[in-house]
Formats: C-alpha cells, sequence, structure tokens
C-alpha cells in the first residue's frame, strides 16, 4: 500500500517500536547512507537507513528491539548491510538475540567487525539455541572469524545453515571449520566462497569422514575475476562433484571416501590425477559399499592409475557406472580395465559381476593391439555388462570394429554400445556387420554412431531404422558439417522457468528478483532475445512473461509459465531443448487465492508440483549420455500468512520429501523448499541468489554452443531496438542482417557458393531458440477460414502492446503470420491446390471437462473409432497438451489424403 511505502524518520520508527503498532517479520539495517529513515517493503518487512551522522540510533533500535515485546515475537529475519560494528553495538545485537529466541536469520553484508566484535558474537552464538541460518558476504571475517564460528558451532546445537561469501577464511580458518564438523551434527548446509581452493579439502573431508548429511558448496576466486565452483556434496542425491582440487587435496579426499556411507554418485571430470590418487582410490573401491557411479573424465590418468583403479574393480561388489574417457592411458590400461570383466577359461568365474557401464576412450587414449584384444575377450566371455562406450577412438582399424561387431553375434547381456567419433566406424564390410549382427542378435538396443564416419555419409540410416531408433536426417548431418568448423564456447545465457498454477504469485515473485538484480547493481534488460518474439507478445501477451538480467558476463532470462488451462498446449513449445542452459522453479502457493486466507490442503500442493514435474520429465530426454537431469527447486509463496506451528505445513513438507525420493533419477530435485513472501525482495533474497549461482553451474555443465550463435543474439538484441515496431524478423531482413553484421556468413564475391552459405545461414539459425505461437478461437469444429482468422490477428493488436511501437500493423502481413503457423505446425490447410481453404487449427479442438468434445458429430451415419495412447511409466510422466495437436495434424494429413484419392471432401469426416 502507499502508506506502507512512505518515508519515514528514525524518531517515528523508535515510537512505532515502543507503541507496539508494527508487526514485522523482517528488518534490514542500511549503514553509512545519505539519508536516514525507514520504509516498510510490506506490511511485515522494514528497511531502515541509518547516515554517518545517526549512528547512536542503531544502538537505541538494537536495545528496543530486545524487550520481547508482543508486537516482536513475529521477527525472524535480520539483514546488517555496509555496518562497521563497534563492541557495544555487537553486545546490544547480542543481547537482543538472548531476549527474542524468535529470530531466526542473521545476515551481514558488507560489514566489517573487529576481532572483538567477532569474539562477541561468537559468544552470543553458544548461548543461543533458536538462530538458524547466518550468512556472512563480503565482510572479510578472515582466518579468526572463520575460527571464532568454529568454536561456537562446536557447541551450538540449533544453527543449521552458514554462509561465508567472498571472505578470505585461510587454510587455518578451514581447518577450525573441520573440527567443528567433526563435532557439529546438525549443520545442514555449509557454503563457503574463498580466494584458495585449498580450504576445500579438509572441509569436505570433514564431512564425508563423519558421514554428515551437510550440503556442502565451495568456491574459489583463483582464475582472475572469474569465480568458479570447487566442491559441492548434496546429500539428498548423494552426489559429490569435484571441479578442482590438487592431487594432496584429492588423496585426502580418497581416503574419507573409504568408510563412507553417504555418497552414491562421484564425479571428478576435469580433474588431474595422478597414480599416488589412485593407489588411494583403489582402497576406496574394496572398502566403499556405497558408491554406484564414478565419473573420472578428463583426469590426465595414464596406465598405472587405470591398474590401481582395476585391482579396486576385483574386489568391489557395489559400483555400477564408470566412466574413464579423454584420459591417457594405452592398451595396457584397457587389459587391467577389463580383466575383472571378462573370462579366460570355461571354468573361471567372471571377477565382478557388478559393474553395468564402462566408458573410455578419446583422442589421448592409444587402444592398440593388446586393448583391442582384451576388448574382444570382454565381449565374448563378459555376462553382465550392458553398456559400453569407446569413444572418439583414433587408433582402432575399420577391420577391428568388423571384428567386434562379429563378437557381438553371441553376447546376451549387452543392450547399449557407443562409438560416438570413433573414426574407424566407417565402410561398406562395417556396415554389412552391423546389419548382420543385428539380424543374429535381438539383445541390442542401441548403437551409437554419431559423429563416425559412417554417420557423416548417411549410411548409418539404415541401422538406426532397424533399431527402431530416430537419426538425424540429411539436412541435420549437413548443417552439421557445415558447422564444424566453427569454435564452440561456452553458452552465456541461462532460462529459469517459473511454473505453477494461477495465483501462484509467480509474476510478483519475478517483481521481487528484479529488485534483488537491481540492489546488486546488476543491469536489467525488459527484452527477449528471440526472432520471434514480438509475435509472441502481440497475440497473447499474458500467455508468457520473460524478463531478462545480466549478471557479470552471463545473461539470465526469467519465463513465467503461464498457470491458466489454455496454455498448457503453448509450453512444450517453450520447452528447453535437450542440453540448454536452463533450469526450473515450481511455484505453489500455500493458499488457494490471495484474497483469502484459505489453505491449501498438502494434497493439493503435491498434485500441483506432480503435475510440473511430471511435464518436465515428459519433455526431457532420458538417457546414459545426458550432460545432466533436469534441475528443479521448489517455491511455496504466501508464507508470511502461515502459522509456524501448522500442522500441514509439516506434512506439506514430508509430502514434497516423497516427491523427490520418486522422482530421483529424472530430475535433479535441490533439497532445500524455499518458503517466501513473494512480495518483499528481502524474503526471496535467498532464491535470487540461488538463481544467480545455480545458473553459473548450470552454464558450467551443459554442452558448449557456436560461439557465432552468442555473437548473433546480442545482434539479433541490437536489431530489435532499432526495429521495435515490427512484429517478426523475415528472412531477408535476417540475410541482410548476415551479410551486413556476421563475416562468417558473408557472401563474400559473386562467385562464392551462395546456395552452401544459404545453408549455413539456415543451420545457424535452426541453432537459435525460436518461440512459437499460438491462438485460441471460437470455431467449434477446428477448422477456421482466412479472413477470420485474420481478424483474430488484427484484433489482437488493437490495443498498445509493451515495448512496441503504435505502427506496429504497419508492418504486419497477416499472411506472413499465417505462414508461420504453418511452418510451426500450428495449422494446416484443408485442400492445400485451394488458395482460400480453410485452416485445421487443431489446438481449438479441445474438450471440455466433463462434456463430449465439440467437434464430434450426431447421427446413424456416423462411427468413431481409435486408441487409447499412454506413457510406458504414466507415474513420472504423461502425454502433454501440446502433444495432441501435433498428433492431430498427423491424422487429418493421411485421412485427407486417402479422402482425396477417393474425391472425397475432408470436411465431411471432421
Amino acid at each position: 500500500m502507499a502508506s506502507n511505502q512512505k518515508f519515514r524518520d528514525l524518531q517515528w520508527v523508535l515510537r512505532a517500536f515502543e507503541t507496539e503498532i508494527l508487526n514485522l517479520h523482517s528488518i534490514s539495517f542500511y549503514l553509512s547512507q545519505p539519508v536516514s529513515g525507514c520504509y516498510q517493503e510490506t506490511e511485515n518487512s522494514m528497511n531502515i537507513n541509518i547516515s554517518t551522522g545517526c549512528l547512536e540510533y542503531f544502538s537505541r533500535i538494537l536495545i528496543m528491539l530486545g524487550p520481547a515485546k508482543s508486537t516482536l515475537l513475529s521477527l525472524r529475519n535480520l539483514e546488517f548491510h555496509c555496518v562497521e560494528w563497534e563492541l557495544q553495538q555487537m553486545q546490544n545485537l547480542g543481547e537482543l538475540l538472548d531476549s527474542n529466541l524468535n529470530i531466526k536469520q542473521l545476515m551481514f553484508r558488507r560489514n566489517r567487525f573487529g576481532e572483538d566484535c567477532l569474539s562477541e558474537f561468537s559468544d552470543a552464538l553458544k548461548r543461543n539455541g533458536a538462530i538458524k541460518e547466518v550468512m556472512f558476504s563480503e565482510s572479510h571475517i578472515g582466518t579468526v572469524g572463520a575460527t571464532l564460528l568454529a568454536f561456537a558451532l562446536k557447541v551450538n546445537d540449533s544453527l543449521e545453515e552458514l554462509q561465508i561469501w567472498e571472505d578470505s577464511i585461510g587454510s587455518k580458518g578451514a581447518e577450525e571449520l573441520s573440527k567443528m564438523i567433526e563435532a557439529n551434527s546438525m549443520l545442514k548446509l555449509l557454503t563457503i566462497f574463498d580466494s584458495s581452493s585449498i580450504t576445500a579439502t579438509p572441509l569436505i573431508s570433514a564431512v564425508l569422514a563423519r558421514n554428515r548429511t551437510m550440503e556442502v558448496h565451495i568456491w574459489s576466486g583463483e582464475s582472475g575475476d572469474k569465480n568458479s565452483k570447487v566442491v559441492e556434496f548434496v546429500p539428498q542425491n548423494s552426489t559429490l562433484r569435484i571441479y578442482k582440487i590438487d592431487v594432496s587435496g584429492a588423496c585426502r579426499v580418497a581416503c574419507a571416501l573409504g568408510m563412507n556411507l553417504t555418497v552414491t554418485s562421484l564425479d571428478m571430470t576435469g580433474v588431474r590425477l595422478k597414480s599416488r590418487w589412485a593407489k588411494e582410490f583403489r582402497w576406496v573401491l574394496e572398502q566403499n559399499q556405497t558408491l554406484k557411479e564414478v565419473t573420472l573424465s578428463k583426469t590426465c590418468l595414464k596406465d598405472k592409475g587405470v591398474v590401481y583403479v582395476a585391482a579396486g574393480l576385483f574386489k568391489n561388489r557395489h559400483l555400477e557406472r564408470l566412466h574413464l574417457d579423454g584420459n591417457r592411458f594405452s592398451g595396457l590400461g584397457i587389459e587391467h580395465l577389463l580383466c575383472p570383466l571378462s573370462r579366460f577359461s570355461a571354468l573361471q568365474c567372471q571377477a565382478n559381476i557388478t559393474l553395468r557401464s564402462v566408458t573410455f576412450g578419446g583422442s589421448r587414449t592409444k587402444i592398440g593391439r593388446s586393448g583391442f584384444a582384451a576388448i574382444l575377450q570382454m565381449l565374448t566371455t563378459n555376462e553382465t555388462l550392458t553398456r559400453l562406450a569407446m569413444v572418439d577412438d583414433q587408433s582402432m582399424r575399420p577391420d577391428d570394429f568388423f571384428r567386434i561387431f562379429k563378437s557381438l553375434e553371441k553376447n546376451a547381456s549387452l543392450r547399449c554400445l557407443s562409438l560416438q567419433g570413433c573414426k574407424g566406424v566407417r565402410g561398406e564390410r562395417v556396415l554389412q556387420a552391423i546389419m548382420e549382427t543385428l539380424q543374429i542378435n535381438p539383445w541390442i538396443e542401441d548403437i551409437d554412431l554419431a559423429r563416425t564416419p559412417l554417420h557423416n555419409t548417411g549410411k548409418a540410416d539404415a541401422i538406426y531404422q532397424r533399431l527402431g531408433q530416430n537419426g538425424k536426417t540429411e539436412t541435420e548431418s549437413a548443417e552439421n558439417d557445415l558447422l564444424k568448423d566453427m569454435p564452440l564456447t561456452e553458452p552465456k545465457s541461462c532460462r529459469v522457468f517459473f511454473c505453477g498454477q494461477e495465483y501462484a504469485g509467480k509474476a510478483t515473485l519475478c517483481n521481487s528478483i528484479s529488485q534483488n538484480f537491481s540492489s546488486s547493481k546488476l543491469p536489467y534488460i525488459e527484452q527477449v532475445k528471440t526472432l520471434v518474439n514480438p509475435v509472441e507478445q502481440a497475440v497473447r501477451t499474458v500467455g508468457m512473461k520473460i524478463k531478462t538480467f545480466k549478471d557479470e558476463d552471463k545473461k539470465i532470462s526469467i519465463w513465467n509459465l503461464s498457470g491458466q488451462h489454455e496454455f498448457y498446449s503453448l509450453h512444450d513449445l517453450m520447452f528447453p531443448g535437450h542440453g540448454s542452459a536452463s533450469f526450473f522453479l515450481i511455484i505453489s502457493s500455500l493458499f488457494r487465492k490471495p484474497s483469502n486466507r484459505e489453505p491449501k490442503t498438502p494434497m493439493e500442493i503435491e498434485e500441483d508440483l506432480q503435475y510440473w514435474l511430471r511435464f518436465i520429465v515428459s519433455n526431457s530426454k532420458r538417457a546414459v549420455q545426458q550432460c545432466m537431469l533436469p534441475n528443479v527447486a521448489v517455491v511455496l509463496t504466501h508464507y508470511d500468512k502461515v502459522n509456524q506451528t501448522s500442522q500441514n505445513l509439516q506434512v506439506t513438507v514430508n509430502s514434497i520429501q516423497k516427491l523427490r525420493d520418486k522422482f530421483n533419477g529424472y530430475v535433479d530435485f535441490y533439497p532445500t523448499v524455499f518458503t517466501v513472501d513473494a512480495r518483499s525482495s528481502a524474503s526471496v533474497s535467498k532464491l535470487t541468489h540461488h538463481i544467480r549461482k545455480t545458473s553459473k553451474t548450470v552454464l558450467q555443465r551443459v554442452p558448449r554452443v557456436y560461439q557465432l550463435c552468442n555473437d548473433l543474439i546480442q545482434t539479433l538484441s541490437d536489431w530489435r531496438s532499432e526495429n521495435y515496431n515490427k512484429p517478426a524478423m523475415k528472412w531477408k531482413e535476417f540475410s541482410e542482417l548476415c551479410q551486413v553484421k556476421v563475416p562468417p556468413l558473408r557472401i563474400r564475391s559473386r562467385h562464392d557458393n551462395k546456395e552452401k552459405i544459404e545453408m549455413r545461414r539456415r543451420a545457424v539459425a535452426t541453432c537459435l531458440h525460436h518461440i512459437e505461437v499460438r491462438r485460441q478461437s471460437s470455431d467449434e469444429n477446428g477448422f477456421i477460414s482466412r479472413k477470420e482468422l485474420e481478424k483474430i490477428l488484427r484484433g489482437s493488436f488493437n490495443s498498445q502492446i509493451p515495448g512496441m511501437g503504435s505502427k506496429v500493423f504497419d508492418n504486419l502481413e497477416a499472411n506472413d503470420l499465417i505462414k508461420m503457423m504453418m511452418k510451426l505446425e500450428l495449422c494446416y490447410d484443408q485442400d492445400p491446390s485451394d488458395p482460400n481453404s480453410l485452416l485445421l487449427i487443431p489446438s481449438i479442438l479441445e474438450e471440455g471437462r466433463g462434456k463430449q468434445q465439440k467437434w464430434q458429430l450426431g447421427g446413424a451415419d456416423c462411427l468413431y473409432a481409435g486408441r487409447h495412447l499412454q506413457c510406458d511409466d504414466s507415474s513420472h510422466m504423461f502425454l502433454t497438451p501440446g502433444f495432441f495437436p501435433r498428433l492431430q495434424e498427423r491424422v487429418f494429413l493421411v485421412f485427407h489424403k486417402l479422402l482425396h484419392h477417393e474425391n472425397i471432401l475432408a470436411s465431411e469426416v471432421f
């Protein structure tokens, strides 16, 4: 309300606390401000600004907050910005924490502490049994602060989250915190940013050695100004990911893993390892009983290191998946690696019978003759391995692969074989061997020949058809050939999808997050980097809202998916492609409508979350080689209205935990459930922090993209700024833009191969994400005339559209939009030979709840037949709304051809 936003002086604040007229959940203090005063963001949150000349008010307010007045019993969060603490002020804060046990969260941003103040805070933390979260950001607590915090947390048994951002705690501080972890079993989240990655070793080692169910995220700033993650451990999905660590630190972590019971997946991709580490890891494989997957890709392991790993496999009885691609071992390493998976006589037992998937290969892996012989022996005798991946091999010849496929004729266990990038997979003899093997061996389900000569020449299509796979088309292969000389780079843009039903508060939450981004001095760009976004805005401005922010050199765009049911089929079109940089926030309100206080039942919230989880899984490709599962976090809004002692809240948390267990392996479920007041930027600060850091992690893990596409996105953005009154870019304009602004896509002379450049431009265009458009109609049978559709499109442009000029329709040709819809398979000509043919728009053939379909015709001469379609795994996925319009188009096409052959109008059937 306007009255809440009115800026008031500090005297008013003191009187308000004295007279108990406020009911606050969150207070944020900003010191060293030019003007003193306060204002309320919401009825439950307040910002207090204190200038340098009014510092005495800071102590007075802290003292005033100390007594447990009835109006302060709801106070839970305190934030301190730019405070240079004095001992008396810290003592006042300690007295406040002693007297008000409802305070759960303390956040210090850009504060300064003397050693005496840190000691005083440590003593207060020892006494306190209520605080759940403490965060220090850019406060330079250093080794002394980390040591004092460690001493306090050895005693404190209530704190659950400790975050220290952009502070150098040093190796001594890290060692003291590791000792604290050994004594403290209550801490659930530890996040550290330090200038040196060496601090990660003692911390993660203590967590693993003590089997703590503590989530750990450690970041380092060693690479100049670029922050990079060092270690993350998420106990909810039992995954330990190490991004950067020295050899001695890796050995220490390996020792801690020996008897660990909390880690099931270990990923050390890109970490430089040596045989000294592998020797320690052999003992881990022999002793550990929980590890299921180990990824050691691109770790520079040589023969000696692989021999140690192989030795551990002889006694291991639990590991299921092992990835060793991109290393530097030779045929000797292959021999030892496959030895426990092979038999060498009829009387011998296979040493390891639990490992199901093995990956090796790479340009620096030299398989050689001895390694090839070991592969043949394993494929001939192994009875348990279901997946084998030999990738990017350059040493084996076509005759070797011919013999490999011949050896598979009698193998009854292998289901998937990946030969991605192997140069020797070429020639008619290899192709014939594969086809003959598939004729004999019925157990093979998947053969991945991507980037092999056999695939690049289009000869693998027959194999894919035999396997029932959808191989890449010739056009896609040609596009890849055109782009293969273009450099790859890390993507610069990450999408965050806000999913949720109506009234969940997604738009309000997005606005509050934008305030946090703005307050962090991050540029905010209210625009979308796509070719057809203005058309999408014009046709349905409420169906999809997108906001884009800039975080350092990265862009974060928030895609607010509409919660109305009529837009569900549009969501499929917006879903990110396989391997794209994106993650999801599923947002659900704790109340049915914001206008009342009627809470949702835990079952209703579970149904909301389960719909979106199934939707995400249904649109995601689950594959062994997938770079990452969809990252999902849950946000519950209107938390400010909830009674903290409510039993429903605990039941809701338990039901979310069940969903996390149910969808384990389908999505990467973030363990923390965010509970927020979507109107308060202070309340969503932690969620904003999660979005920023998760975006960085996702961008590091997804496949690289063409640098040209990154550059072209900015060029398109500039074009959009200059042509804001145009709803869409035509192909001619795109070609002109390429000719002027993009040298790699430029025709340099009349002797150039224009067809090749045109194909290259189209290949680049397909790499960009296009938003497709959908529009409802009042038509009842799915058919509509072009004139009627043009009227609907014109009507959509009658009112001013945000971000577009008033003369937008002067640049709009309805026929162009209709062609675009047909190109996107959103509509179809009833009779392609008739220029005035009616248009079939399957997406408007909707079925009302409990009602008969509108397009059904009555009469004795009508007969309906069909099949019931459902997913094999209906508990985790379903046929999404966007599936059915496309199915209807395909069915219509088939019927139209049959009926046209008999000179019968399709409309008589529909």
